[in-house]
């Protein structure tokens, strides 16, 4: 699944949603937050984009956050 911050200083920003954890969710970005090293999140700091296929890994999750991104253009301001 896909989600867009909704606040914080990365707010605006589209994320992929690795796993979540009660309250929480781990997002990555497949650039600064990669797989490795997920930003942990509380789940209402975020909108929920739409569910998306798995990426594998790291370059996976940006291309897929480049195609969302390219989609949502018109429709909310995103930050890349």
């Amino acid at each position: 699944m896909m989600a867009i911050s909704k606040a914080g200083h990365d707010k605006g920003k589209l994320y992929y949603i690795l796993k979540e954890d009660g309250d929480f969710v781990y997002l990555a970005d497949g650039d600064i937050r990669t797989a490795d090293k997920p930003k942990k999140k509380n789940r209402k700091h975020i909108n929920i984009v739409k569910d998306s296929e798995e990426p594998q890994n790291n370059e996976q999750i940006k291309l897929l956050i480049k195609k969302s991104c390219k989609r949502m253009k018109d429709k909310e301001d995103v930050n890349v």
